[in-house]
């Protein structure tokens, strides 16, 4: 996969956990670890919006939380 290079602003909080990751070798790097966490929050958005396509617009809040349940993911994390 070709790579670019591109500058961000990140919260020093999730900054430090992330190299804490890399440190415990549990990414190979901090460029591999944010190129993996993009990944899943495309994954999810995609997601979500095959969700939307099924259910003519979002799918209820209750179904959502079954299915994380079910599937046993962390509920949504707020942003902003």
């Amino acid at each position: 996969m070709r790579s670019e290079r591109v500058t961000v602003t990140l919260p020093a909080e999730l900054v430090a956990e992330a190299r804490e990751a890399v440190r415990r070798g549990h990414a190979a790097s901090l460029s591999a670890y944010v190129a993996e966490a993009v990944a899943s929050r495309q994954l999810r958005d995609r997601s979500l919006a095959t969700l939307e396509d099924l259910y003519g617009g979002p799918p209820p809040p209750d179904e959502l939380d079954a299915a994380r349940r079910s599937l046993r993911l962390a509920p949504p994390v707020a942003v902003g």
